[in-house]
C-alpha cells in the first residue's frame, strides 16, 4: 500500500508496457481492464464476482452518479466503495461522454455543459469544477477531467473548436483538483488524468498531447475514439498520438473495445481500458472465448451439453453446458444475463493477464498473433 498515486513500468516488449499503478486502495496491474460500473454496480454481477475475476479497479460515471442518487447524498453515505462494497480503486469518468449522447437536450458553452436529465428532465450546468467535486465527493481515485467528446466523422474545424475547449477545461480542472487538495477534500493518493482529444487528425491530436503534458497530470487518457472512425483508423491515430506522451504516466483508452481492439492498443503502448462490450453482449447473449465468440441463442447449442470452456477458472464458463445457458437466454431469464456476463467479465480478465505475462516474458507479438487467430474463429 501507498499514501500516494505513483506509476512504475516493470517491463517493455516493443512498445507494449507491463506496469503497476500504486493507490491508497491497492495497486493496479497494468495492462488493465476496468469493468463498467455506471451506477454503481457491474450490470448483473456481485461485487465479489468482479473482484475474483481479477479485476483491480473498475469504473463509475459521473453524469449518471449526479443524478441519481447524487454525489452529496453518495458523500454523506460514506462514498462510492463504501456504498457499492468495493474496496479496490475506482475511477471515475467525467460525463463528457454522457453529455455528447444528449446532443438534443443539451447546449455547450466555455463555462461548461448545460443539459436536461433524461431521468427526469431537471436541468444541470456540468462545469470542470463542478466534474471535479463530484468525483471528489463521490471518493474515486482516478478522477478525469471535463472534456467535449464529438461524434466522427465531424469537419476539421469543430474538431479542432471541441480539442481547444477540452484543453481549457483540462487546465481548470486541473486547478479545481489542487484546491480539492488543498482543502482536505481530495487526498493526495487520488489522482486527475487529462483526456487527449483531436478526432483522427494526427496534428490534433499531437497538440493536445503536447498541452496536456505542459499540465504534468498523473496520467492521460486518448478519448473521442471508437465512436464512428472504424479499427484501423482509431489504431493509426494511437500511432499518432501516444509518442507525444510521457513514458513514466499511465495511459488509458476510454471507451475501448473488443479483444482485438485491446490487444492492438497494448501493442501500441496503452495501460489502461474501460468498456461496456463484456456485460451487454452477455446480457444479448454473447459469450467471449478464448476459441472466438458464441452466440448462445443459435439452435446449434440447443442439445450441446459441454461448457463453454472447461479450463476456464471462471465457474460460469466452465460448470454449465451450453444447451442450459442457451435454454436460460432464449427464455429470457436473469440467470443467463447473469452467467454471460460473469464469463465475459472473467474472459476479459484472463485476457490482460495474458498480455501481462507475455510482455513479461517478451513474447508478446507471438502471443498476441496466435491470439488473434484463435479468437477470430467463427
Amino acid at each position: 500500500m501507498t499514501e500516494r498515486f505513483s506509476f512504475q513500468l516493470l517491463a517493455r516488449d516493443g512498445l507494449a508496457r507491463r506496469g503497476e499503478i500504486f493507490t491508497p486502495r491497492g495497486t493496479i496491474r497494468t495492462p488493465a481492464f476496468m469493468p463498467v460500473g455506471t451506477v454503481a454496480t457491474v450490470k448483473a454481477l456481485y461485487p465479489e464476482q468482479v473482484r475474483d475475476a481479477g479485476a483491480d479497479i473498475l469504473l463509475g460515471n459521473t453524469y449518471h452518479l449526479m443524478l441519481r442518487p447524487g454525489a452529496e447524498r453518495m458523500a454523506r453515505l460514506g462514498g462510492l466503495h463504501k456504498f457499492m462494497r468495493w474496496e479496490k480503486p475506482i475511477l471515475t469518468d467525467s460525463g463528457g461522454f454522457q453529455v455528447m449522447s444528449l446532443s438534443k437536450i443539451r447546449k455547450i458553452n466555455e463555462e461548461g455543459a448545460l443539459f436536461q436529465s433524461h431521468l427526469d428532465g431537471s436541468r444541470h450546468m456540468l462545469t470542470p469544477e463542478r466534474a471535479i467535486e463530484i468525483q471528489c465527493l463521490l471518493g474515486s481515485d482516478i478522477q478525469m477531467q471535463l472534456d467535449e467528446c464529438i461524434e466522427l466523422p465531424s469537419e476539421r474545424r469543430e474538431v479542432e473548436r471541441a480539442m481547444e475547449l477540452s484543453l481549457r477545461w483540462a487546465e481548470r480542472s486541473r486547478r479545481a483538483f489542487e484546491a480539492q487538495q488543498a482543502s482536505g477534500a481530495a487526498g493526495q493518493g487520488q489522482a486527475m488524468f487529462g483526456i487527449v482529444q483531436g478526432g483522427t487528425d494526427a496534428e490534433l491530436r499531437r497538440r493536445s498531447a503536447e498541452a496536456l503534458v505542459a499540465m504534468d497530470l498523473e496520467g492521460y487518457a486518448v478519448g473521442g475514439l471508437a465512436v464512428g472512425e472504424g479499427h484501423d483508423l482509431m489504431l493509426a491515430t494511437l500511432d499518432a498520438t501516444l509518442p507525444s506522451l510521457p513514458e513514466t504516466k499511465p495511459r488509458y483508452l476510454m471507451g475501448v473495445g473488443t479483444p482485438l481492439d485491446l490487444i492492438e492498443a497494448v501493442r501500441r503502448g496503452i495501460d489502461m481500458f474501460d468498456c461496456v462490450l463484456p456485460t451487454r453482449n452477455g446480457r444479448h447473449g454473447l459469450a467471449f472465448t478464448w476459441n472466438g465468440p458464441v452466440n448462445l441463442r443459435n439452435a446449434v447449442h440447443a442439445e450441446d451439453t459441454s461448457p463453454l470452456d472447461e479450463a476456464s477458472t471462471c465457474p460460469a464458463a466452465r460448470d454449465y453446458s451450453r444447451a442450459y445457458l442457451h435454454h436460460l437466454i432464449r427464455s429470457g431469464e436473469y440467470l443467463g444475463a447473469m452467467l454471460l456476463s460473469w464469463v465475459n467479465t472473467a474472459f476479459y480478465q484472463e485476457l490482460m493477464a495474458s498480455m501481462r505475462a507475455a510482455i513479461e516474458e517478451g513474447r508478446f507479438d507471438a502471443w498476441a498473433e496466435e491470439t488473434k487467430a484463435r479468437i477470430a474463429r467463427k
